[in-house]
């Protein structure tokens, strides 16, 4: 089995510790091993829990699990946004508990956010993703407290969580006009789209239409005359450009975000002059992506440690 690992920035492609190369060449390949996992493989696994979780806001969805590893710190942080196909009802931030420990036990720290569900009374547009702004921005405010590490933060999310984390990252080319504008909102310097759904528009008619397209409208919200485009302010792919280093990490038979979404994420991000890498894992569905043990996961732990160094 075979993994491609691929960066590209602006026009020219390069792979990862290898010289340049031309668009005309094909790719060097490494051996990985990988297998296919249900969601019952990794959700009967014994949950470990957070260091602490803290109320960031008095909804009751306003909560976020802190995992801190071993040490006095300063400790490098990665922000966690799990998936769902942004349903409260398939999934919540417990869903991650598994990668956060992984994570905690290799030194880094996560705070692992929740958010409303499409599902959920005020979830959808623009509560979703207020929610997501609030939580990722009581970071910085609580980072001494907790001796977490705020100059250089990584955020990490899965499926939809990859969609709300590349989001964040570009939450400065919000329209101040936007109910999900903040001032000031908390820079992250780089984001790893597991398994993502970062671009609205092209993963509705090609993820599951349970996941995506039978909530698209509850998660876009309706147009206006002052927001004629709904993707505007809740698809990443249209809010470019930016400064965030962008990583999609894909497996090659996931259903849910098939590797075709990440490929052509990284090429809009490549065309707006930013930074980014695509990593595809053979042989993968989408549940090992966040899953410890596997060759996803520990690619994914890997790229996370590197950012830090």
């Amino acid at each position: 089995m075979r993994y491609l690992l691929i960066s590209l920035l602006s026009s020219s492609v390069f792979l990862s510790g290898c010289s340049t190369m031309t668009d005309a060449e094909q790719p060097i390949t490494e051996t990985v091993e990988s297998k296919l996992m249900s969601w019952a493989d990794l959700t009967t696994r014994p949950q470990p829990s957070p260091t602490e979780s803290i109320r960031v806001g008095i909804g009751a969805t306003d909560i976020v699990d802190l995992w801190i590893p071993e040490g006095k710190g300063l400790h490098p942080t990665v922000i966690m946004i799990h998936g769902g196909c942004w349903q409260k009802a398939i999934a919540d931030r417990t869903l991650m508990n598994y990668a956060a420990e992984d994570l905690r036990q290799k030194g880094l720290a996560v705070w692992n956010i929740e958010y409303r569900g499409v599902d959920e009374e005020g979830g959808g547009y623009p509560g979703t993703f207020q929610d997501v702004a609030k939580a990722i921005d009581a970071l910085p405010a609580l980072a001494e407290k907790y001796n977490l590490r705020a100059d250089k933060i990584v955020a990490y999310g899965h499926s939809a969580g990859g969609h709300l984390a590349t989001w964040a990252s570009l939450r400065g080319n919000l329209d101040p006009l936007s109910p999900t504008f903040v001032e000031n909102p908390t820079v992250i310097h780089a984001v790893i789209n597991s398994g993502g759904l970062a671009d609205l528009k092209a993963s509705t008619p090609v993820t599951l239409q349970s996941c995506l397209a039978e909530i698209v409208d509850d998660l876009t919200g309706p147009s206006s005359a002052t927001r004629p485009d709904v993707f505007s302010d809740t698809s990443p792919a249209e809010m470019f450009p930016g400064s965030t280093f962008h990583i999609s990490v894909n497996g090659d038979k996931d259903r849910i975000a098939p590797p075709e979404l990440g490929i052509a994420y990284t090429k809009r991000v490549m065309g707006s002059g930013m930074k980014a890498q695509y990593v595809e894992v053979p042989d993968t569905g989408h549940v090992e992506l966040i899953a410890p043990d596997t060759d996803a996961f520990d690619k994914t732990a890997e790229l996370l440690i590197e950012f830090f160094d």
